[in-house]
């Protein structure tokens, strides 16, 4: 029996304790803070069986995953990028719009998220690039061109809905490009330009977009519909979100008010997100205890991480983020066993993509960023995230079982 289980659960067993610990926290903690939901549709089983059976779905694709050697992904890279152009390019155009973001695209019943295919199709490009293009000390001056060509248009069109995402997969590639030796001169000058454009989008956001924040909290929903719709110049059109990451970076920049002075209609999300991390104490209120569920417009998503404290306490949220320490500690473990440099820089790109967006997302709930949307890695409750997620892991596990690996001393004195 165990044998017959080990044949289905293989590769690198930390990993997957660390996904079964991720997978039972969501399933736990998304039912709690799905309260809205059920309250919504008074069907108190079915959000949580949905996001169940999405969890499971999941597996099954991991396992899938990590059956297919490693240098067949390779092969995929041509057509993951053929299909990341085209959906991007189709969310842009016809996409399905959830508030002012059209980041989804509805095929035969099914919505998802074209950006999710994206990330980790340019992680996978970008490692293949990396691998081809080493010499003896280091990088190709040439990849660092060439992993451009490849990022900068996809970030682009991520990032006209989704600004938050696209910065956060260039910051995984300015990773990969610095675990794989490309020129600090090279990567120093790409800093330098890097900054110009967010000083000087910063600045466009700020001339072109207006404080909405105030609005969406005095009028209605049925005023809002009502207001007259001005037409949108061509700078507008590009910077159609640009309302929204105004009223974020306005939000952020602002001195934090004292308890007295916090306005629960205007600052919700925060400020319940504030409430839940301050009433946990130690060890929380328990798993289904929470009480700022029901003020938390995305609980289940977005901000679950605070959900995760108000429930689990400092230790419990401690322990979700040395899962994920460890899940990228036990990746950097089998890219430094890896005999070739494809498998190497792939497993740890599609690791500090989970990584940096687990980072992204905790650091939201506590305020240490601007709200940005990201959803919490393997936890929070989502479709085309959650199965792709699991499938990078897959990808991860694939790697840890198939790659050629480096002898060991060990290995060596067993061979003798």
């Amino acid at each position: 029996m165990n044998k017959k289980i080990g044949n289905i659960f293989k590769g690198d067993k930390v990993i997957w304790m660390v996904f079964f610990f991720l997978c039972m926290i969501s399933i736990v903690e998304v039912f709690s803070a799905s309260s809205n939901l059920t309250y919504k549709s008074h069907n108190y089983i079915g959000p949580i069986v949905y996001h169940t059976g999405t969890i499971i779905f999941g597996v099954v694709v991991a396992i899938i995953t990590l059956n297919i050697p490693c240098r067949y992904f390779k092969l995929m890279t041509p057509f993951l990028i053929l299909i990341s152009i085209i959906t991007l390019l189709w969310v842009l155009l016809a996409g399905t719009k959830v508030g002012d973001a059209g980041r989804w695209i509805n095929l035969f019943g099914f919505t998802f998220q074209p950006s999710e295919i994206a990330k980790g199709t340019i992680v996978l490009a970008v490692a293949q690039i990396l691998a081809a293009m080493q010499r003896e000390n280091g990088a190709d001056k040439k990849a660092f061109k060439w992993i451009l060509w490849v990022t900068l248009p996809a970030c682009f069109l991520i990032g006209l809905e989704n600004l938050s995402t696209a910065a956060m997969l260039f910051a995984v590639v300015f990773l990969m490009m610095f675990i794989g030796l490309v020129s600090l001169k090279q990567l120093g000058k790409l800093a330098g330009i890097i900054a110009f454009i967010v000083i000087a989008a910063v600045s466009m956001v700020m001339l072109v977009g207006h404080d909405i924040s105030n609005e969406e909290n005095v009028l209605t929903k049925t005023e809002q519909v009502d207001q007259p719709k001005k037409e949108k110049n061509f700078v507008e059109k590009i910077f159609h979100r640009a309302d929204t990451w105004k009223s974020r970076l306005m939000k952020f920049g602002k001195p934090k008010p004292t308890p007295q002075e916090y306005d629960l209609d205007k600052d919700a999300q925060v400020a319940h997100a504030n409430i839940a991390i301050v009433s946990s104490g130690i060890i929380g209120k328990g798993p289904g205890q929470s009480v700022e569920r029901d003020f938390l417009s995305q609980a289940f998503s977005d901000f679950i991480y605070a959900i995760v404290i108000e429930e689990l306490g400092i230790l419990g949220a401690a322990f979700v983020v040395l899962l994920y320490i460890i899940l990228l500690y036990r990746a950097a473990r089998i890219a430094s066993r890896c005999e070739n440099n494809f498998p190497a820089f792939l497993v740890m790109g599609l690791a500090l993509l989970l990584v940096i967006q687990a980072a992204f997302n905790m650091m939201v709930a506590v305020g240490l960023a601007p709200v940005t949307g990201q959803p919490l890695p393997l936890i929070s409750k989502g479709g085309t995230s959650t199965i792709i997620n699991c499938a990078y892991i897959g990808t991860i596990l694939s790697i840890s079982r198939s790659a050629k690996m480096k002898k060991e001393p060990d290995d060596l004195k067993n061979i003798e």
